[in-house]
């Protein structure tokens, strides 16, 4: 077997460690007429040379599909300059009328590397959250993208009006420019691909994600890949929950990514009353996961007021109705406090 042609293979993959590649392309790419002998060799080279040394992975399906093996090297996990790293410091959203941090916040501990996710209902303060938090931890220059922030006109992107209009509402109390007068955050027009958008180090907020509606396990595999790319920093993933689901999109592919889960749902009758659930915390000082809390949205989608927390009501175990009528105790929220 060409020794050259094994050598013109490996080059090609270095680029391609991860990916998928199709054997058509490498013979366009190296210049190999289908059915000659070159062509003999490059079938034997990628099935049995290439796989042999775990270089490659075959689909299985004879079409020719080849998964690139990342290549990895051990890790020395006790060396004299291995440095211990302390919890990252993040900052959750305020409550309005206290001035103090959501009071669960000083029980979880996150780490770098690890992704908030939120997950939550049409209307139901997740872009408020999101921008809460980027506005609560602005010094560290966070990241913003999905589709709730840029609009395209007339070939370019642009803020939304909406988005404008919430951060000149914040910037009574966020400062949110430099003394340059410039972003103290970034502002990405990415609506697709966001794994591959993400600036490692920082704090990165998707809001939304969006998969079509039949591959929501896809999901999964957009969250590992923010948190295979966010580095040091943290990633923040806002996601949709149908009215009467009890999991956001993705259900247990979004668990197992998530480092921090929160849900968001309506509370009551007043559409600006929000429920939010501790779903899932991978490190805390204190059992916190399945607490739930209650908050009203006002000032233009940007401010939470009254947070505190609430418990399933105990005059209708939480259904909401008792004696065939709205509860008397919580009026039908299904809570009390």
């Amino acid at each position: 077997m060409p020794e050259h042609l094994v050598d013109k293979v490996r080059d090609y993959l270095k680029e391609s460690q991860g990916k998928l590649v199709d054997i058509k392309d490498m013979r366009v790419f190296l210049k190999i007429e289908p059915g000659s002998s070159d062509d003999a060799n490059l079938r034997q080279i990628l099935s049995s040379t290439l796989s042999k040394e775990k270089l490659l992975s075959s689909s299985g399906r004879r079409d020719g599909i080849y998964k690139v093996v990342k290549q990895v090297s051990p890790i020395q996990v006790f060396k004299a300059d291995r440095q211990r790293r302390p919890p990252v410091t993040v900052y959750f959203p305020r409550d309005f009328s206290t001035g103090m941090e959501l009071s669960f916040a000083e029980f979880i501990v996150l780490r770098q590397g690890d992704l908030i996710t939120i997950g939550g209902v049409k209307s139901s303060g997740k872009t408020q959250f999101a921008l809460s938090l980027c506005a609560e931890n602005i010094d560290s220059l966070p990241v913003l993208m999905g589709n709730e922030y840029t609009v395209f006109v007339e070939n370019v992107y642009e803020p939304s009006p909406r988005f404008l209009d919430r951060i000149d509402i914040m910037g009574q109390w966020v400062v949110w420019v430099n003394g340059d007068g410039l972003d103290k955050f970034t502002l990405l027009p990415v609506s697709e691909d966001y794994a591959e958008h993400i600036v490692p180090d920082r704090m990165n907020i998707v809001d939304w994600i969006y998969v079509d509606a039949d591959r929501s396990y896809d999901i999964g595999n957009v969250l590992r890949g923010i948190k295979a790319n966010v580095g040091r920093g943290i990633g923040v993933a806002i996601l949709q929950k149908g009215e009467t689901a009890i999991n956001p999109r993705g259900g247990q592919f979004v668990r197992d990514f998530s480092d921090v889960e929160i849900l968001l749902d309506s509370f009551g009758k007043n559409p600006h009353d929000v429920l939010l659930t501790i779903k899932g915390v991978k490190e805390a000082t204190k059992p916190i996961v399945g607490k739930t809390y209650a908050y009203t949205i006002g000032e233009g989608g940007t401010k939470i007021f009254n947070f505190r927390e609430v418990k399933r009501c105990r005059g209708c175990n939480g259904s909401g109705f008792s004696k065939g009528h709205e509860c008397d105790e919580c009026l039908g929220t299904k809570f009390e406090g």
